[in-house]
Protein backbone atom coordinates (compact mmCIF):
# COMPACT_ATOMS: atom_id res chain seq x y z
CA UNK A 1 0.00 0.00 0.00
CA UNK A 2 0.95 3.42 -0.84
CA UNK A 3 0.77 6.73 1.20
CA UNK A 4 -1.74 8.85 0.20
CA UNK A 5 -0.60 12.16 -1.22
CA UNK A 6 -1.43 15.53 -0.68
CA UNK A 7 -5.42 16.22 -2.60
CA UNK A 8 -4.69 18.26 -5.54
CA UNK A 9 -6.58 21.79 -5.12
CA UNK A 10 -6.82 22.08 -8.91
CA UNK A 11 -10.13 20.61 -9.66
CA UNK A 12 -10.26 18.82 -13.49
CA UNK A 13 -12.16 20.62 -16.20
CA UNK A 14 -10.91 19.60 -18.99
CA UNK A 15 -11.80 16.34 -21.35
CA UNK A 16 -9.56 14.94 -24.64
CA UNK A 17 -11.26 12.99 -26.74
CA UNK A 18 -9.67 11.27 -29.86
CA UNK A 19 -11.86 11.21 -32.67
CA UNK A 20 -9.35 10.74 -35.15
CA UNK A 21 -9.44 7.64 -36.58
CA UNK A 22 -10.50 6.46 -40.14
CA UNK A 23 -13.39 3.46 -38.84
CA UNK A 24 -11.70 1.25 -41.06
CA UNK A 25 -13.78 -1.49 -39.73
CA UNK A 26 -17.05 -0.47 -40.58
CA UNK A 27 -16.33 0.81 -43.94
CA UNK A 28 -18.25 1.04 -45.97
CA UNK A 29 -20.47 2.92 -43.33
CA UNK A 30 -17.59 5.26 -42.72
CA UNK A 31 -16.38 5.99 -46.23
CA UNK A 32 -17.78 9.57 -45.59
CA UNK A 33 -19.36 8.98 -42.40
CA UNK A 34 -16.58 9.47 -39.22
CA UNK A 35 -17.58 6.32 -36.95
CA UNK A 36 -17.89 8.69 -34.46
CA UNK A 37 -21.00 9.60 -35.91
CA UNK A 38 -22.99 6.18 -36.66
CA UNK A 39 -25.90 6.14 -34.58
CA UNK A 40 -26.11 3.85 -31.46
CA UNK A 41 -30.00 3.85 -31.16
CA UNK A 42 -30.94 7.62 -31.84
CA UNK A 43 -27.75 9.51 -30.70
CA UNK A 44 -24.28 9.35 -32.36
CA UNK A 45 -21.69 7.36 -30.49
CA UNK A 46 -19.81 10.72 -29.64
CA UNK A 47 -22.47 12.36 -27.92
CA UNK A 48 -22.70 9.46 -24.75
CA UNK A 49 -18.65 10.13 -24.72
CA UNK A 50 -19.70 13.87 -24.37
CA UNK A 51 -22.42 13.34 -21.85
CA UNK A 52 -20.13 11.26 -19.88
CA UNK A 53 -17.60 14.10 -19.57
CA UNK A 54 -20.40 16.89 -18.98
CA UNK A 55 -21.87 14.49 -16.15
CA UNK A 56 -18.43 14.25 -14.00
CA UNK A 57 -17.95 17.95 -14.35
CA UNK A 58 -16.00 17.86 -17.21
CA UNK A 59 -17.66 21.24 -18.88
CA UNK A 60 -14.29 21.55 -21.46
CA UNK A 61 -14.12 19.08 -23.79
CA UNK A 62 -11.03 19.19 -26.90
CA UNK A 63 -11.68 17.27 -29.65
CA UNK A 64 -8.74 15.62 -31.82
CA UNK A 65 -9.81 14.91 -35.05
CA UNK A 66 -8.38 14.46 -38.40
CA UNK A 67 -9.60 14.96 -42.13
CA UNK A 68 -13.20 14.43 -42.52
CA UNK A 69 -14.39 14.88 -39.76
CA UNK A 70 -16.08 17.97 -39.78
CA UNK A 71 -19.62 16.13 -39.13
CA UNK A 72 -18.52 16.07 -35.62
CA UNK A 73 -18.22 20.30 -35.09
CA UNK A 74 -21.31 20.37 -36.85
CA UNK A 75 -23.37 17.84 -34.60
CA UNK A 76 -22.13 20.07 -31.44
CA UNK A 77 -22.94 23.47 -32.67
CA UNK A 78 -26.59 25.02 -33.12
CA UNK A 79 -28.49 24.43 -36.16
CA UNK A 80 -30.91 27.36 -36.25
CA UNK A 81 -32.62 26.69 -39.02
CA UNK A 82 -34.03 23.15 -38.00
CA UNK A 83 -34.07 24.51 -34.94
CA UNK A 84 -36.44 27.23 -36.12
CA UNK A 85 -38.28 24.77 -38.48
CA UNK A 86 -38.99 22.66 -35.09
CA UNK A 87 -39.86 25.55 -33.14
CA UNK A 88 -42.82 26.48 -35.78
CA UNK A 89 -44.23 23.17 -35.53
CA UNK A 90 -44.61 22.98 -31.93
CA UNK A 91 -42.83 19.97 -31.88
CA UNK A 92 -40.55 20.51 -28.55
CA UNK A 93 -39.57 17.27 -27.80
CA UNK A 94 -37.31 16.96 -31.22
CA UNK A 95 -36.35 21.05 -30.25
CA UNK A 96 -35.10 19.71 -27.01
CA UNK A 97 -33.06 16.54 -28.53
CA UNK A 98 -31.41 18.59 -31.26
CA UNK A 99 -30.66 21.29 -28.77
CA UNK A 100 -29.29 18.89 -26.39
CA UNK A 101 -25.98 18.19 -27.80
CA UNK A 102 -24.76 21.91 -28.13
CA UNK A 103 -25.77 22.78 -24.59
CA UNK A 104 -23.41 19.92 -23.29
CA UNK A 105 -19.92 21.74 -22.88
CA UNK A 106 -17.32 24.18 -24.20
CA UNK A 107 -16.09 22.22 -27.15
CA UNK A 108 -12.89 22.57 -28.91
CA UNK A 109 -11.35 20.93 -31.55
CA UNK A 110 -7.84 20.37 -33.25
CA UNK A 111 -6.83 18.13 -35.84
CA UNK A 112 -4.30 15.86 -35.64
CA UNK A 113 -2.72 16.10 -38.77
CA UNK A 114 -0.80 12.44 -39.06
CA UNK A 115 -2.56 9.44 -37.73
CA UNK A 116 0.56 8.47 -35.40
CA UNK A 117 -1.35 6.79 -32.66
CA UNK A 118 -2.89 7.76 -29.36
CA UNK A 119 0.06 9.05 -27.37
CA UNK A 120 0.54 11.37 -30.61
CA UNK A 121 -3.47 12.75 -30.48
CA UNK A 122 -3.05 13.39 -26.55
CA UNK A 123 0.15 14.71 -27.05
CA UNK A 124 -1.76 17.56 -29.43
CA UNK A 125 -3.88 18.47 -26.43
CA UNK A 126 -0.96 19.74 -24.62
CA UNK A 127 -1.14 23.43 -25.57
CA UNK A 128 -5.02 23.18 -24.40
CA UNK A 129 -4.53 21.82 -20.95
CA UNK A 130 -1.04 23.28 -19.87
CA UNK A 131 -0.37 22.29 -16.52
CA UNK A 132 -3.77 20.56 -15.56
CA UNK A 133 -4.44 17.36 -14.72
CA UNK A 134 -7.29 16.18 -17.57
CA UNK A 135 -9.42 13.17 -18.83
CA UNK A 136 -8.78 11.76 -22.02
CA UNK A 137 -11.99 9.50 -22.89
CA UNK A 138 -12.47 6.92 -25.95
CA UNK A 139 -15.24 7.05 -28.06
CA UNK A 140 -15.46 2.81 -28.72
CA UNK A 141 -15.87 2.56 -25.22
CA UNK A 142 -19.51 3.70 -23.71
CA UNK A 143 -20.01 3.55 -19.95
CA UNK A 144 -23.62 3.55 -18.94
CA UNK A 145 -24.60 6.92 -16.76
CA UNK A 146 -25.66 4.25 -14.05
CA UNK A 147 -22.15 3.54 -13.79
CA UNK A 148 -20.00 6.76 -12.74
CA UNK A 149 -16.72 5.23 -13.61
CA UNK A 150 -15.23 8.82 -14.34
CA UNK A 151 -16.76 10.55 -11.43
CA UNK A 152 -14.92 7.69 -9.34
CA UNK A 153 -11.68 8.08 -11.11
CA UNK A 154 -11.43 12.18 -10.78
CA UNK A 155 -12.14 11.56 -6.97
CA UNK A 156 -9.01 9.47 -7.21
CA UNK A 157 -6.81 11.33 -8.91
CA UNK A 158 -7.54 14.38 -6.55
CA UNK A 159 -6.49 12.00 -3.69
CA UNK A 160 -3.73 10.69 -4.34
CA UNK A 161 -2.51 12.90 -7.73
CA UNK A 162 -0.28 11.15 -10.59
CA UNK A 163 -2.53 9.75 -12.81
CA UNK A 164 -5.48 7.22 -12.80
CA UNK A 165 -6.41 4.48 -15.67
CA UNK A 166 -9.36 2.60 -15.78
CA UNK A 167 -9.67 -1.17 -15.56
CA UNK A 168 -11.96 -4.24 -16.00
CA UNK A 169 -11.24 -7.52 -14.94
CA UNK A 170 -11.69 -10.19 -18.11
CA UNK A 171 -11.34 -13.88 -18.96
CA UNK A 172 -7.67 -14.44 -18.94
CA UNK A 173 -7.55 -15.95 -22.32
CA UNK A 174 -8.60 -12.54 -23.68
CA UNK A 175 -5.95 -10.74 -22.24
CA UNK A 176 -4.05 -10.82 -25.32
CA UNK A 177 -6.84 -7.91 -26.57
CA UNK A 178 -5.88 -5.53 -24.42
CA UNK A 179 -3.30 -4.01 -22.34
CA UNK A 180 -2.57 -5.42 -19.12
CA UNK A 181 -1.81 -3.76 -15.46
CA UNK A 182 0.70 -5.14 -12.92
CA UNK A 183 -1.11 -3.64 -9.59
CA UNK A 184 -1.08 -3.75 -5.49
CA UNK A 185 -4.19 -3.36 -3.56
CA UNK A 186 -4.88 -0.44 -2.10
CA UNK A 187 -7.29 0.39 1.41
CA UNK A 188 -10.02 0.40 -1.51
CA UNK A 189 -11.44 -2.26 -2.94
CA UNK A 190 -11.82 -0.62 -6.29
CA UNK A 191 -8.50 1.11 -6.48
CA UNK A 192 -4.77 -0.38 -7.18
CA UNK A 193 -1.61 1.06 -7.57
CA UNK A 194 0.10 0.52 -10.87
CA UNK A 195 3.33 -0.53 -11.68
CA UNK A 196 3.89 -1.67 -14.85
CA UNK A 197 1.92 -1.78 -17.96
CA UNK A 198 1.68 -4.57 -20.94
CA UNK A 199 0.13 -4.28 -24.29
CA UNK A 200 -1.48 -7.10 -25.51
CA UNK A 201 0.35 -9.64 -23.47
CA UNK A 202 0.04 -13.70 -24.09
CA UNK A 203 -1.90 -14.70 -21.79
CA UNK A 204 0.64 -17.33 -20.18
CA UNK A 205 2.88 -14.16 -19.64
CA UNK A 206 0.05 -11.39 -18.74
CA UNK A 207 0.87 -10.37 -14.90
CA UNK A 208 -3.05 -10.03 -14.25
CA UNK A 209 -6.58 -10.56 -15.70
CA UNK A 210 -6.81 -6.50 -15.03
CA UNK A 211 -7.58 -4.90 -18.73
CA UNK A 212 -7.05 -0.87 -19.51
CA UNK A 213 -10.38 0.58 -20.89
CA UNK A 214 -10.62 3.38 -23.21
CA UNK A 215 -10.65 6.05 -19.95
CA UNK A 216 -8.14 8.23 -18.44
CA UNK A 217 -7.30 10.74 -15.46
CA UNK A 218 -3.88 12.19 -16.48
CA UNK A 219 -1.46 14.28 -14.91
CA UNK A 220 -0.08 17.00 -17.19
CA UNK A 221 3.42 15.46 -16.59
CA UNK A 222 2.60 12.63 -19.37
CA UNK A 223 3.16 15.26 -22.22
CA UNK A 224 6.58 15.50 -21.27
CA UNK A 225 7.32 11.71 -21.24
CA UNK A 226 5.14 11.07 -24.77
CA UNK A 227 8.00 14.04 -26.19
CA UNK A 228 10.32 11.60 -25.28
CA UNK A 229 8.66 7.90 -26.19
CA UNK A 230 9.18 6.23 -29.20
CA UNK A 231 7.20 4.60 -31.81
CA UNK A 232 6.29 1.48 -30.40
CA UNK A 233 3.56 -1.44 -31.27
CA UNK A 234 2.16 -0.59 -34.84
CA UNK A 235 5.12 2.10 -35.56
CA UNK A 236 2.65 4.58 -33.07
CA UNK A 237 3.91 6.50 -29.96
CA UNK A 238 1.73 4.69 -27.50
CA UNK A 239 -0.03 6.14 -24.10
CA UNK A 240 0.75 2.88 -22.73
CA UNK A 241 4.32 3.39 -23.35
CA UNK A 242 4.50 6.34 -21.71
CA UNK A 243 2.08 5.28 -18.59
CA UNK A 244 4.38 2.49 -18.20
CA UNK A 245 7.36 5.17 -18.06
CA UNK A 246 5.28 6.95 -15.00
CA UNK A 247 4.48 4.00 -13.52
CA UNK A 248 7.97 2.54 -13.18
CA UNK A 249 9.57 5.61 -11.99
CA UNK A 250 6.82 7.86 -9.52
CA UNK A 251 8.96 10.96 -9.45
CA UNK A 252 8.41 11.56 -12.99
CA UNK A 253 4.54 12.99 -12.49
CA UNK A 254 3.20 11.33 -9.46
CA UNK A 255 2.15 7.90 -9.16
CA UNK A 256 -0.44 5.73 -11.45
CA UNK A 257 -3.24 3.73 -10.01
CA UNK A 258 -6.26 2.20 -11.60
CA UNK A 259 -9.98 1.88 -10.66
CA UNK A 260 -11.44 -1.16 -11.45
CA UNK A 261 -14.72 -1.12 -13.30
CA UNK A 262 -17.05 -3.43 -12.71
CA UNK A 263 -20.19 -1.58 -14.17
CA UNK A 264 -22.13 -1.75 -17.30
CA UNK A 265 -19.54 -1.21 -20.65
CA UNK A 266 -20.89 -0.93 -24.07
CA UNK A 267 -18.27 -1.73 -26.90
CA UNK A 268 -18.78 -0.13 -30.09
CA UNK A 269 -15.20 -0.43 -31.67
CA UNK A 270 -16.15 -3.98 -33.80
CA UNK A 271 -19.30 -4.44 -35.90
CA UNK A 272 -19.87 -7.40 -33.12
CA UNK A 273 -20.27 -5.39 -30.08
CA UNK A 274 -22.07 -2.34 -31.63
CA UNK A 275 -24.71 -4.42 -32.70
CA UNK A 276 -25.38 -5.74 -29.57
CA UNK A 277 -24.38 -2.34 -27.39
CA UNK A 278 -27.45 -0.94 -29.77
CA UNK A 279 -29.93 -4.06 -28.62
CA UNK A 280 -28.81 -3.80 -25.03
CA UNK A 281 -29.62 -0.04 -24.93
CA UNK A 282 -32.62 0.11 -26.93
CA UNK A 283 -33.99 -2.84 -24.80
CA UNK A 284 -33.11 -0.54 -21.37
CA UNK A 285 -35.11 2.58 -22.85
CA UNK A 286 -38.32 3.60 -21.10
CA UNK A 287 -39.89 4.67 -24.60
CA UNK A 288 -38.69 2.05 -27.11
CA UNK A 289 -37.81 -1.31 -24.47
CA UNK A 290 -40.93 -2.52 -23.75
CA UNK A 291 -42.26 -2.75 -27.41
CA UNK A 292 -38.77 -3.95 -28.50
CA UNK A 293 -38.06 -6.43 -26.30
CA UNK A 294 -41.37 -8.19 -27.18
CA UNK A 295 -40.28 -8.37 -31.00
CA UNK A 296 -36.76 -9.71 -30.16
CA UNK A 297 -38.53 -12.82 -27.59
CA UNK A 298 -40.85 -13.47 -30.79
CA UNK A 299 -37.59 -13.12 -33.34
CA UNK A 300 -35.62 -15.36 -31.65
CA UNK A 301 -38.37 -17.64 -30.71
CA UNK A 302 -39.09 -17.83 -34.28
CA UNK A 303 -35.40 -18.47 -35.75
CA UNK A 304 -34.11 -20.21 -32.85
Amino acid sequence: MVSRMTPSHTRISKAVIPAAGLGTRFLPATKATPKEMLPVVDKPAIQYVVEEAAAAGLSDVLMVTGRNKRPLEDHFDRNYELEEALHRKGDESRLAKVQESSDLATMHYVRQGDPRGLGHAVLCAAPHVGDQPFAVLLGDDLIDPRDPLLQRMVEIQEQYGGSVIALMEVDPAQIHLYGCAAAAPTGDDDVVVVSDLVEKPDPAEAPSNLAIIGRYVLDPAVFEVLRKTAPGRGGEIQLTDALQALAADPALGGPVHGVIFKGRRYDTGDRGDYLRAIVRLACEREDLGPDFRTWLRSYVTEEM
